[in-house]
């Protein structure tokens, strides 16, 4: 007998006396909880995502459509970047006020090649105000996972109000589960034992957060 034989045999003997349950999943599982709390405006809601996103240490900045190419190159140039990876359906107009080099998201790059590479901007899927997060979903404005997980800068535009929700319930109905879903709330940061904050270990040490009003963001 194999180990995966006696492992399933010894499965089989443990749910013997259980009740068969023909149940769907999506069914079975009670979903009358709360789906926001507050009944905030959409001005509210944008304005508890930047407080939450400030109290995990990410850093906001707000603009319009008009002073977007502006505010990323401030950002490149404040963090002293030398290059920029760029997703490749990422408008160009948003970079159109810096000159640096731009790196191309590749499937073959290397974790190496990715961690020479200065910062890092993209766009989101959608931003939930109750906690802070961003939410990334690979669409060609923000390429694949591993490129907002690498770089130690990540400049991430969110548009607002159309891309914030109030809470978690809502952004899920509003995500596809089949694609790559990234949850950011703040820069990577982890604890030791001695309550010791370390920040950049799984990921960017710096998130910036600029929210655009006006038009739709792309130029």
């Amino acid at each position: 007998m194999s180990s995966r034989d006696l492992i399933l045999g010894r499965v089989r003997r443990a749910l013997a006396d259980v009740r068969r349950d023909d149940t769907p999943y999506e069914q079975a599982v009670r979903r009358d909880y709360v789906r926001e709390h507050g009944g905030l405006s959409a001005d509210e809601t944008v304005e508890l995502l930047a407080e939450n996103l400030a109290d995990y240490r990410a850093l906001v900045h707000r603009t319009d459509t008009d002073g977007l190419a502006e505010v990323i190159a401030g950002l490149l140039r404040a963090h002293g970047s030398k290059t920029v990876l760029v997703p490749s359906g990422l408008s160009e107009d948003w970079l159109s006020a810096t000159d640096l080099p731009r790196v191309p998201d590749r499937g073959e790059s290397t974790a190496h090649e990715l961690d020479r590479v200065d910062s890092v901007v993209t766009a989101c899927a959608l931003a939930i105000a109750e906690t802070g997060t961003i939410v990334l979903d690979g669409s060609p404005d923000q390429g694949r996972r591993r490129i907002t997980l690498v770089p130690d800068h990540h400049v991430c535009v969110v548009r607002v109000p159309d891309q914030v929700v109030s809470s978690v319930p809502q952004a899920l109905e509003l995500l596809d589960p089949a694609r790559p879903l990234t949850w950011i709330s703040g820069p990577s940061a982890t604890s030791d034992i001695e309550l010791d904050r370390v920040e950049g270990v799984h990921g960017p040490r710096t998130l910036e957060v600029v929210l655009v009003t006006g038009g739709d963001g792309q130029g």
